[in-house]
């Protein structure tokens, strides 16, 4: 969020205190935006004395038409966290300021996606070790059992279980033993099954989902369960990553935006 400044207080919102963008910037900083806050230079070099006078009756700031803009930067210097105050006198000051601080972010976002390459292999290599640590002791401790022990060591560390835990951002354990059980735990995270027919794929399952604040289209690969609708025993090999994935809610494409209208 870029939040300005300035001399002019603004609109008031019902909470008479504080402006409709001020009340915008106090809302941006609950959710945990980022944040990239500009000042007038006039406002800020005023602001100032405003520190060493405010208690003296009589006080009549010179570059804001409401004392309460002060009030205001006074709070926004008190806030926690790491939120960038910048003075401006024109628009190309705060363009320029941007362009500098995006482009450091978007190389630290290039080095991150980097890296979570490297977690994620980690994660899969962990995942396959404890598998198969499970079934060398059965091989050597519990023979007896047969075939079905195998099956159910195999079923409690299904890949597709791991891998709708991290699409879904599910902070528990996920496991399913078939279909039904599969979208009842959806149904529960406000997600629901398209019918066949609208599918786009004849082979891969897709799910409406609203649990990220706006829509978006899960889809799961359909031989994922057999005819019964049982979840079918994959071995970690048989796993692809394109079993399970997640995009945006398909919508009409946006008119081209000319090169010409781009600030920066």
């Amino acid at each position: 969020m870029i939040n300005i400044i300035g001399g002019d207080f603004g609109t008031e919102s019902k909470d008479t205190r504080y402006s409709i963008s001020q009340n915008e910037l106090k809302t941006a900083l609950k959710l945990g935006k980022k944040i990239y806050i500009f000042v007038e230079t006039a406002v800020l070099a005023e602001y100032k004395t405003y520190l060493a006078n405010k208690d003296l009756d009589g006080f009549v700031p010179a570059s804001v038409n409401d004392v309460r803009v002060f009030l205001f930067i006074e709070e926004v210097y008190s806030l926690t966290g790491r939120n960038p105050i910048q003075s401006f006198d024109i628009s190309q000051d705060i363009i320029s300021y941007l362009k500098e601080q995006w482009a450091g972010l978007f190389q630290l976002l290039l080095q991150e996606h980097a890296r979570q390459k490297d977690i994620n292999l980690l994660e899969k290599m962990e995942s396959t070790a404890d598998t198969l640590n499970q079934l060398v002791n059965f091989l050597t401790e519990e023979r007896s059992q047969g075939d079905q022990a195998i099956r159910d060591i195999l079923l409690s560390n299904h890949p597709l279980f791991q891998s709708l835990k991290k699409t879904m951002e599910i902070p528990y354990r996920v496991f399913f033993e078939n279909l039904e059980e599969m979208e009842a735990l959806l149904s529960a995270r406000q997600t629901t099954a398209l019918k066949k027919e609208e599918w786009d794929d004849e082979d891969m399952r897709e799910y409406v989902t609203k649990w990220f604040g706006t829509r978006r289209l899960l889809r799961i690969k359909d031989n994922l369960f057999e005819n019964d609708g049982k979840i079918r025993i994959l071995k970690p090999d048989e796993w692809q990553d394109d079993f399970v994935t997640i995009d945006d809610w398909p919508e009409a494409e946006p008119e081209a935006v000319k090169e010409d209208d781009i600030p920066f």
